[in-house]
């Protein structure tokens, strides 16, 4: 998998949001979204527990549970901010001005899990191929709902449909931003250890995940239909890879 195709494959996975919402007047609210988010926890779950998680301990057990730790507690304070849009939560009013806030918060959140991406690709991390093309795969069905909630929120302001897809666009550039620093810095420049962004990335994920996966609904059909997209998320993780 070439650096390129990394790249290209995160903006396009934006640009699909962008699209679902736009072409197919899909929002965020729609069942098929929200099962497609359920389908995207399962699979960042399955990856953390199979891949990333062993991976870390394996290469540095002391200090990385310490980092996924501060990785949750970093989500948790984005999420503060950003009103929890990472896992397809949205308030739409409107006519409503773009709250900045919550779109510098969702970026700093993508650049930082675009990170380990780049140190993996520049041999800084010695993952497996097999961890590195799941995380790859992760963010990108992460991203998908995510700019969904963000294209919904996009329309409903005061910003005509071009600025939307402006900002959207810039949004799609974060976590390629993320994959490029990573790839010209690593932690080890800085005097850090070189496993720390991936475990914060790990702990951030575990966050997102275990969210989408214990919030709940009134209505208990979907919520059968929920919990069939968790576990097809999670075997789909666990026979790729």
């Amino acid at each position: 998998m070439s650096f390129t195709f990394i790249l290209i494959g995160l903006v396009l996975s934006v640009l699909v949001g962008g699209l679902v919402v736009s072409y197919f007047n899909a929002t965020n609210n729609g069942q098929m979204i929200k099962l497609t988010l359920a389908f995207s926890g399962g699979f960042l779950l399955a990856i953390i527990f199979q891949h990333l998680m062993p991976d870390l301990y394996h290469e540095d057990g002391g200090k990385v549970g310490l980092f996924i730790l501060i990785g949750f507690l970093i989500q948790l304070i984005l999420e503060y901010f950003s009103g929890g849009i990472e896992h397809g939560h949205v308030h739409i009013h409107k006519g409503q001005a773009l709250p900045w806030a919550l779109f510098i918060s969702l970026s700093v959140h993508s650049i930082i899990e675009g990170l380990p991406l780049g140190n993996q690709y520049a041999g800084v991390i010695s993952a497996h191929n097999h961890a590195h093309e799941s995380l790859f795969w992760g963010i990108i069905f992460h991203q998908i709902p995510v700019s969904i909630a963000l294209m919904t929120l996009l329309i409903s302001t005061r910003m005509s449909m071009m600025k939307s897809w402006l900002i959207l666009l810039l949004f799609a550039l974060m976590t390629p931003i993320g994959a490029v620093l990573g790839l010209q810095f690593s932690p080890e420049q800085f005097g850090l250890d070189v496993h720390i962004i991936l475990a914060i990335v790990v702990g951030m994920f575990l966050h997102i995940s275990t969210t989408i996966i214990f919030e709940t609904s009134e209505n208990h059909k979907f919520n059968l239909l929920k919990l069939i997209s968790i576990l097809i998320g999670c075997a789909l993780a666990m026979i790729l890879y």
